[in-house]
C-alpha cells in the first residue's frame, strides 16, 4: 500500500481539499446573497405591502387583496432561513481554523434564528386564512375577523424581531472570526460586531420604547447595511485575502510519514 497517498487521501487532510478557500468563499458568499435577496423581499415588500400597524380594517383588506404575495413571502422567508444555514457552514468550513469553539457558537445561533424564522410564518398564513375564508366572518364578525387578522401580523412582526436577536448575535463570532483570520480585512470584522450592537438595539426598544425605535431605526441599520453587504461583496468578489489560506482541521489518529 502507499502509505503517502492513504494519508494524502484522508478526508480533512491537505492532499484532498473539496475547495480552495476562495471557492469556499465565493459559495457563503453566493448563499449571503440568496438570505439578503429573500429577506428583503419577505420582509420589505411582501410584508410591507399587507401589514399596516393599527389598523385591522386596511391590513385585513390588503392581506386579501395581495393573498398570493403573502404566501411568497413565506415562501422566500423559509428559503432565506434555510440559506442562512447553509451560509454558516459554508463560513464555518472556512473559519474553523480560527478557532473550533466560536465557529461552532456561529452556527449554532443561526440555527436558532432560522428555526424562530420558520415557525414565525405560520402567523401570516393564519392571516391569509381569516382574510379569506368566510367562517371568520361569520364567526366574529367582519370587524373581529379584521382585528384577527391584525394580530396574527402584529404577532408575526414581533416573532420577527425575536430573530432579529439572532440575526445580530451571529455576527458576533463572525465578526471575531474575520478579524483574527487574516482572510479579510480587519475592519469589517469590527463593522461586523458593531452590527450586533445595532440589531440587537433595534430589538429591544422595539419591545422596551416603541416609538423611540421608530425614530432611531433609520441611525441603526447603517451598520448592519455596511457590514452585511460588506461581507457579501468581499466573499463573491475577492474571496479571501490573497496568499492566505485556511489550516485545514488535523484528522485524528493519522501521522504524517516522511516519503
Amino acid at each position: 500500500m502507499n502509505t503517502n497517498r492513504t494519508i494524502a487521501e484522508a478526508p480533512g487532510s491537505p492532499g484532498l481539499s473539496m475547495s480552495s478557500p476562495k471557492r469556499q468563499a465565493r459559495i457563503a458568499g453566493l448563499l449571503y446573497l440568496i438570505v439578503a435577496v429573500f429577506a428583503a423581499f419577505a420582509f420589505n415588500y411582501a410584508t410591507g405591502r399587507t401589514y399596516v400597524p393599527g389598523d385591522a380594517a386596511a391590513t385585513a383588506q390588503n392581506v386579501l387583496a395581495n393573498a398570493g404575495l403573502v404566501r411568497a413571502g413565506v415562501v422566500a422567508d423559509l428559503i432565506q432561513a434555510t440559506a442562512w444555514i447553509f451560509t454558516a457552514m459554508a463560513l464555518y468550513l472556512l473559519l474553523r481554523h480560527v478557532n473550533e469553539n466560536r465557529a461552532r457558537a456561529m452556527v449554532i445561533l443561526v440555527a436558532v434564528g432560522a428555526a424562530i424564522v420558520c415557525l414565525n410564518q405560520v402567523f401570516p398564513v393564519a392571516a391569509v386564512l381569516v382574510a379569506t375564508e368566510h367562517s371568520y366572518a361569520a364567526a366574529f364578525g367582519a370587524a373581529g375577523s379584521d382585528a384577527l387578522a391584525l394580530l396574527l401580523l402584529e404577532m408575526h412582526h414581533y416573532g420577527s424581531l425575536v430573530a432579529e436577536l439572532f440575526m445580530g448575535l451571529w455576527l458576533v463570532p463572525l465578526g471575531y472570526l474575520a478579524y483574527r483570520s487574516g482572510l479579510f480585512p480587519k475592519a469589517l470584522g469590527v463593522v461586523l460586531v458593531l452590527a450586533t450592537v445595532s440589531y440587537l438595539a433595534d430589538s429591544l426598544a422595539a419591545f422596551l420604547l416603541p416609538h423611540l425605535q421608530l425614530q432611531i431605526k433609520p441611525f441603526l441599520i447603517i451598520a448592519p447595511l455596511v457590514g452585511e453587504i460588506w461581507m457579501v461583496v468581499y466573499l463573491l468578489v475577492k474571496g479571501v485575502k490573497s496568499g492566505r489560506q485556511a489550516e485545514p482541521a488535523p484528522v485524528a489518529g493519522l501521522v504524517p510519514v516522511k516519503p
